[in-house]
C-alpha cells in the first residue's frame, strides 16, 4: 500500500486529520521515566499507545533523538508503529535537503533504516533534492512550502516572476514533481491565508501542517483554510501540547496526553464537516 492509500484509509477509518508529533524532551518527562535508559522508547510507546486510535499519523522528529544518540530507539520506536499499529503512516521530519549520492543516503536512512512511509524535504536546491526520494515509488516525499515560524518569510515571500517563492514550490511540486503521486507539502498553521492560497493551487494533495497547539496556530482558520472538498487532505501535527499535557498533580501521562488529543482531534472535526 503506498503512502497515499494508507494515509487516505486512515481518515476515514480513524475519523481524524490529527498528526501526533514525537518530539521526546527528557527534561519534560513525568517522574516514572527520570534517568532510565529507557526513558525515550517507553514513553512514546506510552504516548502511541494512547493516541493510536484518534491520530491520522505519527511524525517522530528526527532532530530530538540524534541529539542524545538514541537513533537506535527512534528504529525500535518506528518498528513498533509499524507492527502494532500498521495502518498508521509513521512520517520522519528529518527534513532533509541535499543531492546526489548524499540524497539517496537520507532515502536510504528514512525508508530503510527507519521504514517511514513518508519524509519531510528541503526543496531549496531543486528538483535534484527531491528526486531520490521519488525512486521509492510506494513512499512519501513531503516538501517544505510555507512554514510556521516567522522568519519563513524571509525567503518564503520573496518574489518570482510576480509570484511569492512558496506558490512557485507548491506549483512546482504540484505540476512536475510529483511524478509518483505521493508528494505532500508542509504549510503552518499559523498562516491560514497562506495555506489557503497553497490548497488552491495543489488540489487535493495533502498537507502536512504544523503550528496548531503550542505555536497558538487556530483550529478553526486551518481547517477551513486547508481541507479539501470532502473535508480532509490534511495532518494537522501537534507536538508538544499532547505529549506534555500532564498537569500537576495528574499520575498518568499518557491519559492526559489521551485527553488532548481527543480534544484536539474533535476540535478538527467540528469544522470539517
Amino acid at each position: 500500500m503506498t503512502f497515499i492509500d494508507k494515509l487516505s484509509a486512515v481518515w476515514n477509518t480513524h475519523d481524524s486529520l490529527l498528526c501526533v508529533g514525537l518530539d521526546p524532551d527528557i527534561s519534560k518527562f513525568p517522574a516514572q521515566w527520570k534517568g532510565k535508559p529507557e526513558a525515550i522508547v517507553g514513553f512514546c510507546k506510552g504516548i502511541i499507545d494512547a493516541t493510536a486510535d484518534v491520530a491520522c499519523s505519527f511524525k517522530p522528529q528526527i532532530a530530538y533523538f540524534a541529539a542524545l544518540r538514541a537513533e537506535d530507539q527512534l528504529e525500535e520506536i518506528c518498528a513498533y508503529i509499524r507492527e502494532k499499529y500498521p495502518a498508521i503512516p509513521v512520517v520522519l521530519d528529518a527534513k532533509r535537503g541535499d543531492i546526489g549520492a548524499t540524497a539517496e543516503q537520507y532515502a536510504r536512512e528514512a525508508f530503510e533504516r527507519y521504514g517511514a512511509d513518508a519524509v519531510t524535504v528541503s526543496p531549496y536546491m531543486g528538483f535534484d533534492s527531491v528526486a531520490p526520494y521519488l525512486e521509492w515509488k510506494d513512499r512519501g516525499a513531503i516538501v517544505l512550502c510555507r512554514t510556521s515560524n516567522a522568519g519563513g518569510s524571509d525567503l518564503q515571500f520573496l518574489k518570482v516572476d510576480g509570484v511569492p517563492l512558496y506558490q512557485h514550490v507548491a506549483r512546482l511540486v504540484a505540476d512536475k514533481w510529483n511524478t509518483n503521486g505521493q508528494c505532500g507539502l508542509v504549510v503552518g498553521a499559523t498562516f491560514p491565508e497562506e495555506l489557503a492560497q497553497v490548497r488552491n493551487i495543489i488540489g487535493d494533495m495533502p498537507l502536512l501542517v504544523p503550528g496548531v497547539g503550542a505555536q497558538g496556530g487556530d483550529v478553526a482558520a486551518t481547517v477551513k483554510a486547508g481541507k479539501t472538498a470532502q473535508g480532509g487532505g490534511m495532518m494537522i501535527n501537534s507536538s508538544r501540547a499532547i505529549l506534555y499535557a500532564q498537569a500537576q498533580g495528574e499520575e498518568n501521562y499518557a491519559a492526559a496526553a489521551r485527553r488532548v488529543a481527543l480534544e484536539t482531534r474533535d476540535a478538527i472535526n467540528a469544522f470539517r464537516r
